[in-house]
């Protein structure tokens, strides 16, 4: 039982006792709970990492070397190609563009391979005792509990990025809450090793957020010419650097994350293997 495999440390112990309280109260069941909880312990390298955060500035053209790279854009020709029946199924409903689900796919995971390999409950729980961001990594630590007590994947197969981020879309414990999607029909959302339920989870997050079918995300605009009728001027590097002009769905881009660098480079990605 739970009260028998406390953590070895005192006011950790205690501070899981109060997070099981508020778990349960938000609907995780006891099963669930001491497994999850009975025997979960701090790991030293998330704390590690969460000190070290880099604070250098990375430039735009440096940022698209890396995720907008020519061997990005060659594999994911080829698993557009490869994946093209399963991805039209949500594309088709969704209106979202086969080119944008595989461009976000290859950003957030390299195609699946870099998910992260950390175990999310140990890692949010670290995150959050310690004092990072608490009340956040408190509220996607019980979301993270909330979606093993549902069945969607095994307590230590739950694994992502060192805070918190999941499977091959890296979606948040909240997000997969609110966005990921059973694309299969298996009764069960696997973002980790499931490629239909991953496609179908990216398109609807777009979708809820509100993409709108047949708009582009925007294009390289040339010299100074001003932004057409709903849409702006982005320069991420700057005065002197490219212009490009963007959409609404642009805008719905930003909502998976909030940086101009990212969400060219997810436009341009797509392009370039939809080319």
């Amino acid at each position: 039982m739970f009260a028998g495999a406390q953590s070895s440390d005192p006011q950790f112990a205690a501070w899981l006792k109060g997070l099981r309280s508020e778990a349960a109260r938000a609907g995780v069941d006891g099963h669930t709970l001491d497994a999850a909880l009975g025997s979960v312990e701090q790991i030293p390298k998330v704390l590690e990492l969460a000190h070290s955060q880099p604070e250098f500035k990375m430039t735009f053209e440096r940022y698209l070397e890396i995720v907008v790279s020519p061997e990005r854009v060659a594999r994911g020709k080829v698993l557009l190609k490869e994946n093209r029946a399963l991805l039209q199924r949500f594309s088709g409903s969704s209106g979202v563009p086969e080119p944008v689900i595989v461009a976000l796919w290859g950003i957030e995971s390299n195609f699946g391979t870099k998910q992260g390999d950390f175990e999310i409950v140990p890692a949010l729980a670290t995150l959050s005792y310690n004092g990072f961001r608490a009340k956040f990594f408190r509220s996607e630590l019980i979301a993270a509990l909330k979606i093993v007590a549902e069945g969607n994947i095994g307590l230590h197969a739950m694994k992502g990025s060192w805070a918190g981020a999941m499977g091959q879309c890296q979606f948040m414990p909240t997000s997969f809450l609110a966005y990921a999607a059973d694309g299969d029909g298996d009764g069960r959302r696997d973002i980790w090793t499931n490629k239909a339920d991953v496609f179908a989870s990216i398109t609807n997050y777009l979708r809820r957020v509100g993409w709108r079918p047949g708009l582009r995300w925007g294009n390289e605009a040339s010299g100074a010419a001003p932004a057409g009728p709903g849409e702006r001027i982005v320069r991420p590097s700057g005065a002197g650097g490219p212009a490009y002009s963007v959409t609404g769905n642009f805008k719905v881009i930003l909502r998976w994350n909030q940086s101009d660098f990212f969400g060219v480079a997810v436009g341009l990605l797509s392009d370039r293997i939809a080319a």
